[in-house]
């Protein structure tokens, strides 16, 4: 009797996406506003954040699925500040607490990234920089630019579904 074995790994673990680095300081809610403007999209936020590290860190996220091009289209925040009280350690006759504010990041390799657009299909060269292009006509934008996601150690947490 013959057995068949099917291998199927090369079929999963080429995921085709496009990420973007984005640099900028203003809120997530304008800069999907944005892009919606200039990229003629339609980011809309998610009803809930990306939860990880058992709520010790959440991601806003905004979201578009163009229905007729099959493709995903997922703004990101990169960074969460949150508000940790810890006793001081002074010593002193008086217990004291002091507010410390902690910052984790969704891909802790790319600390000076502020935002990433992860789109799920692999664009040209072309379209690439054509895309790169009309998001550094934004003003406000400092800079952007095509990251390889297969290259992050944490490449896990750009999963959104």
């Amino acid at each position: 009797m013959a057995v068949h074995k099917l291998i199927l790994n090369d079929i999963f673990d080429e995921v085709s996406h496009t990420l973007i680095a984005i640099h900028c300081t203003i809120e997530d809610y304008r800069l999907a506003y944005l892009l919606n403007k200039n990229l003629k999209i339609s980011l809309i936020r998610r009803k809930q954040d990306l939860d990880y590290f058992n709520g010790k860190s959440t991601y806003s996220i905004f979201e578009w699925e163009d229905c007729k091009q099959l493709i995903t289209w997922s703004l990101v925040s990169n960074t969460c500040k949150t508000k940790v009280y810890q006793e001081a350690n002074h010593n002193s006759l008086f217990s004291t607490e002091e507010q410390v504010t902690k910052i984790h990041y969704l891909i802790p390799e790319c600390k000076n990234v502020n935002y990433f657009l992860k789109i799920d299909d692999e664009f040209k060269f072309n379209e690439e920089k054509q895309l790169i292009k009309r998001i550094l006509e934004i003003p406000q934008i400092a800079t952007a630019y095509i990251i390889d996601g297969s290259q992050l150690k944490s490449k896990d947490n750009l999963i959104f579904s």
